[in-house]
């Protein structure tokens, strides 16, 4: 082979590796992490875990990336290691289907069946792609554009690097090379090392697919190197462990160790076979459809082996990696689960990524309205030291959230992400800005509260009685506001903003009413700038609730939330109008009946 076949070849290469890498990433963007999803939560049992394994492997087309999503989640606390170890073994069969449709390159047949082959059918879908990628206007249309591109790519690059390599049938020094690959430790150490490059035993799988098109390939040269590709596609696991905790160190090593095992397992009763009764096609030229089978045998029957000593595996790993002081699959960790969750080994799955962001947001949500709920309670009742405590712990866990969830959505959104999901990253960063506002009013809040109690000052029974009131109604939108988000349901979100234009009428009502008392005497000077602040944060929790509603309610551009809220505030909604009516009784009618 001269230069320009070496130029070929490895262009081919180059084209078979972002085809792989461009049909697995599109299929993942098609399915927004759905599979993902239902990975982390059904996986009760083992065999759930090796069928549900499989199918996610199968779509996104690498049991590297899969493997990765199981280590994070196992990091994250989400996924249990006896739960990863079958999703693991599940993924090592589903990765097998890529070499089932490399082996149709290599039909030959009557019209109907060169019709339906790769030589055929993978132009016919790069055009198609092509076309749907650039004249499309829908999302959805793209992405199978974008599919079908990646599918036409993989083959491209498959038949060149078949024509690139065909000149090496004839060169002595080639087969002399794959006569040495019949030396089965040899074998394994080539093909673990060609895959730990590439990081895909697809690929790796591929690649020796193509190279039997030269007929120099034996089944004593290809057994060996398949059975290393399951070795070194461990390797990509390995190096996202590096880091995470003790239980995700243990999910990398199973996978380690599962594919050693069967590697040993198989290569002892080959071998034993071929020595002691001898195999007819041992020496015979192996090709494409002999490499995927025998790629799959393997996989499945490795998992059928080790599956009655799930138990055993998950012993063994403990014992590699010991359980520290004070860890336990049962306890509490170190850190929030919601933080720990924001792990960035499941960026590999930009939907899972995603929801993993909308767990940390509601985790914000639910630790904001608690707050808000202490701080209410302390500037009626008093300042207590517990409560206090208490507040400021949430507090400064809600602004950690915030800069974690913020930073993992700066890098989810640099991945391959749907306009959906680019949309719901702008709206998350634009709540969680909101969420840590109200942790930051109900602090405020706590202070006015301090204030009272460090002056020995209380308020009147009369403006104890409107305060009361007056939280009540914030509380309500503020719980509103929460419960709409985590849901995501817009009909809950449409009855934000009415009351939030109570709430701001009942506060400039409530201000005048204070100064009212305060120049007759009734309140001492102590309680008046405490009142009239902790008013003000919480009709600013209100206002950060119709934030989040306007958000809800219109998408995530600043310019069509003011439109919204703009033709409310005309009174253009009648909707709008009967749910203010409701507020300004339940809330406004009854501040002015108490004075």
């Amino acid at each position: 082979m001269d230069f320009f076949g070496f130029i070929s070849l490895f262009g081919g290469l180059a084209l078979f590796l972002y085809g792989m890498s461009v049909l697995g990433g599109s299929l993942e963007k098609a399915s927004e992490g759905r599979l993902e999803r239902i990975l982390e939560r059904l996986t009760g049992s083992v065999i759930t875990g090796v069928l549900l394994g499989a199918v996610v492997t199968a779509a996104i087309q690498s049991s590297s990336a899969a493997t990765v999503i199981v280590v994070g989640l196992v990091n994250a606390r989400v996924m249990k290691l006896r739960q990863a170890i079958g999703v693991i073994m599940g993924a090592n069969i589903g990765t097998t289907i890529t070499g089932h449709i490399l082996r149709l390159s290599g039909g030959d047949g009557g019209f109907l069946l060169r019709l339906i082959s790769p030589s055929t059918l993978a132009p016919a879908m790069a055009i198609a792609g092509i076309l749907l990628f650039m004249l499309a206007k829908g999302d959805r249309l793209r992405e199978v554009g974008q599919m079908l591109l990646g599918f036409g790519v993989l083959f491209t690059g498959m038949f060149q690097m078949e024509a690139a390599v065909e000149p090496l049938r004839e060169l002595p020094a080639f087969l002399q090379l794959f006569q040495a690959m019949t030396n089965p430790v040899l074998g394994v150490l080539v093909g673990a090392g060609v895959t730990a490059v590439i990081q895909s035993s697809s690929a790796s799988v591929g690649i020796l697919q193509a190279l039997s098109s030269t007929g120099a390939i034996t089944w004593a040269a290809a057994v060996p190197i398949i059975l290393g590709q399951n070795i070194g596609t461990c390797v990509t696991p390995m190096l996202a462990s590096v880091g995470a905790s003790k239980s995700a160190k243990r999910a990398a090593l199973i996978h380690l160790t599962l594919n050693l095992l069967g590697t040993g397992v198989f290569l002892c009763g080959i071998y034993g076979m071929q020595r002691f009764i001898g195999l007819p096609f041992w020496g015979d030229v192996i090709d494409k459809g002999g490499i995927a089978n025998f790629h799959t045998i393997f996989n499945v029957a490795v998992t059928v082996l080790f599956l009655p000593f799930v138990g055993l595996l998950e012993r063994c790993v403990y014992l590699l990696v010991p359980q520290g002081d004070g860890e336990g699959e049962g306890q509490a960790p170190a850190e929030d689960p919601a933080v720990l969750a924001l792990d960035p080994r499941l960026l590999v799955s930009p939907g899972l990524a995603l929801e993993q962001a909308h767990a940390a947001a509601c985790r914000m949500a639910v630790l904001a309205r608690d707050n808000f709920s202490l701080s209410r309670e302390m500037i009626l009742t008093g300042a207590d030291e517990e409560k206090a405590a208490k507040l400021l712990r949430q507090e400064k866990l809600v602004d950690t959230l915030q800069d974690r969830v913020e930073g993992y959505l700066i890098q989810l959104s640099r991945r391959h992400l749907t306009e959906g999901g680019k949309g719901e990253v702008s709206r998350l960063l634009h709540v969680i800005g909101e969420l840590e506002r109200v942790a930051d009013q109900a602090e405020n809040i706590l202070e006015n509260a301090q204030l009272l109690e460090r002056a020995g000052a209380s308020f009147s029974p009369g403006a104890r009685a409107e305060m009361e009131l007056y939280s009540a109604a914030v509380t309500e939108i503020l719980d509103t506001a929460i419960r709409a988000w985590e849901e995501g349901d817009p009909l809950l979100a449409r009855g934000i903003e009415p009351l939030e234009q109570v709430v701001d009428l009942a506060e400039q009502y409530l201000r005048d009413r204070h100064i009212s008392r305060l120049r007759d005497g009734d309140c001492s000077v102590d309680t008046a700038f405490p009142f009239v602040e902790a008013l003000a944060s919480m009709e600013r929790v209100a206002d950060h609730c119709s934030n989040i509603g306007a958000l809800l309610l219109a998408g995530c551009r600043e310019g069509n939330s003011h439109a919204y809220l703009h033709a409310l505030h005309k009174g253009q909604d009648p909707e709008y109008a009967r749910a203010y009516h409701g507020y300004e009784e339940k809330y406004l009618e009854a501040l002015r009946g108490l004075s």
